[in-house]
């Protein structure tokens, strides 16, 4: 199903989208050497409840998981890329450390995840992998505009991950959001311009580019949900949802001042 969203979700979609930021923000800031990966979910947890949001993830069964996920964030740490499911971990100086967020709030889903190192200690890897998401994330969003296809958004991702010196794994990627958080189109995070779905005003995506340092295969985790890299290497995550406007792109997931 592709929905196109009214005005008026457009505008609920923007409150979602900055709830899901904030949330996100907060859980950086308070993330250090020593936090454990179940004090994050319970964290999640408390925020969206007193924000009268409702999780899209503690109830999700898909055919990809051993569900229901049962949980209220992903936490993907150093090999994990992907729907890393919250477990007794607690956090090192140097870890590379992936949150994705996806919350319903007045009927409307947003969709974001960000990547980032804990402590101290930034290995030059781990800086690399990040900084290439986020880039290959802002090349999707310019791409994205009333009339261009959902091939062109993937071009421009894929370019810059390639470029970066990345290969891209196509099993995972980018897709619509709305009243509920995977919908068609599907945004792969590599493909050819002028293909696809075009864009029209009032659509929701989810854009988001992910990496592992020397492979592109996935292995899923003994826990049934998690999914690392195939060699153990190093891997990152950034995403946003964007709004298609008349004018171009809107990022509802950017944190506000």
């Amino acid at each position: 199903m592709i929905e196109i969203l009214s005005r008026t979700d457009v505008r609920r979609a923007r409150d979602t989208g900055a709830l899901v930021a904030h949330i996100l923000q907060t859980l950086r800031g308070s993330t250090t050497v020593g936090t454990n990966l179940l004090d994050i979910d319970r964290q999640a947890q408390r925020m969206i409840a007193e924000a009268g949001a409702q999780s899209c993830y503690v109830d999700y069964e898909p055919s990809f998981g051993r569900g229901p996920f049962g949980h209220y964030i992903c936490t993907s740490v150093n090999d994990a890329v992907l729907h890393g499911l919250p477990h007794d971990y607690t956090l090192a100086d140097g870890d590379l450390l992936s949150l994705d967020l996806a919350v319903s709030l007045g009927g409307v889903v947003a969709d974001s995840a960000i990547s980032f190192v804990v402590g101290d200690t930034r290995p030059a890897e781990s800086v690399a992998l990040i900084e290439a998401t986020e880039r290959a994330l802002q090349a999707g969003i310019a791409a994205a505009r009333p009339g261009a296809r959902v091939g062109d958004l993937s071009y421009a991702i894929g370019s810059v991950l390639a470029g970066a010196g990345y290969t891209v794994n196509t099993e995972f990627g980018g897709h619509g959001v709305g009243s509920t958080m995977h919908q068609d189109p599907h945004v792969s995070n590599t493909g050819r311009p002028g293909r696809g779905y075009t864009l029209r005003p009032g659509l929701l995506l989810a854009l988001e580019p992910w990496i592992m340092a020397d492979t592109a295969t996935l292995v899923t985790d003994a826990d049934g949900w998690t999914l690392r890299s195939a060699t153990g290497c190093r891997t990152a995550h950034s995403e946003h949802t964007i709004a298609i406007t008349d004018g171009g792109a809107e990022i509802l997931t950017l944190p506000r001042s």
